[in-house]
């Protein structure tokens, strides 16, 4: 199994260091819900009166779908009034909080429990929690247009945010079998290289055997698959197409 893996590994390295590295990068666009409303709207319901409404804030990264426009306004509210740090650390204490409590994991994906309950049970788990108002403003938000369901999702895609404010950038490595040691470390430093100075990698492994062997990595919104799963279909639809005698 270690085999498949080092293979794929050598030929992904390659990929990421050569020249037309750009041309071989495939965006990962992935449309989790369509939202009631667009991200000017949202950075609307999540500002306050105390922000500056001048105030340009860019974007670290860009995100797709419903939830990445969800997490954009979240971070574009945090980042204007300078609680970034403080919003990030409470939608990630309520997250953790949901994984320790069933019965609050099934209130959040109970899509049966009306708008005002919904709005009125957040209301008061920000005032229990002392959360700051933007964090209130943006689950009261989240809570009106029944998304909660989708609340994961969304902090997930905000931590992509904060992380490349603080120039981190997360690279998720899936394979069979855990990358050893040394292999990881060659990977990191390659993406290090690819990525460029002021920004740092951050090594995620992640085990999947549906892909068969090989090795996918995922990072900055891109995804190289070389995986055997991912050959084997190319193979089967090469198998499939007929069969051109006269080229021959």
């Amino acid at each position: 199994m270690a085999a498949p893996i080092r293979s794929g590994f050598a030929l992904l390295n390659r990929v990421l260091r050569s020249d037309s590295l750009s041309t071989q990068r495939s965006a990962i666009q992935r449309s989790v819900l369509t939202p009631a409303f667009t991200a000017s709207e949202y950075s609307k319901n999540l500002s306050t009166s105390s922000l500056q409404k001048e105030e340009k804030i860019k974007l670290p990264i860009t995100l797709y779908g419903g939830t990445g426009n969800y997490a954009s306004a979240l971070y574009t509210a945090a980042k204007k009034s300078k609680v970034l740090d403080q919003v990030e650390s409470e939608v990630f204490d309520l997250m953790e909080a949901s994984k320790n409590s069933p019965n609050f994991s099934q209130f959040l994906k109970d899509l049966s429990v009306p708008a005002d309950t919904r709005i009125k049970a957040i209301n008061e788990i920000c005032g229990a929690a002392k959360f700051s108002d933007i964090t209130k403003n943006f689950l009261a938000v989240v809570a009106e247009n029944g998304r909660l369901n989708y609340l994961e999702s969304i902090v997930n895609k905000f931590k992509q945010l904060t992380m490349a404010d603080k120039g981190i950038v997360k690279a998720i490595v899936i394979t069979v079998i855990p990358l050893p040691p040394q292999e990881e470390k060659e990977l990191k430093e390659t993406l290090q290289e690819v990525i460029g100075q002021g920004k740092k990698v951050e090594v995620e492994q992640k085990i999947d055997p549906s892909i068969l062997g090989g090795i996918m990595v995922e990072f900055e919104q891109k995804l190289f698959d070389m995986s055997i799963r991912t050959r084997a279909k190319q193979m089967e639809r090469y198998l499939r197409e007929p069969a051109d005698f006269d080229a021959l």
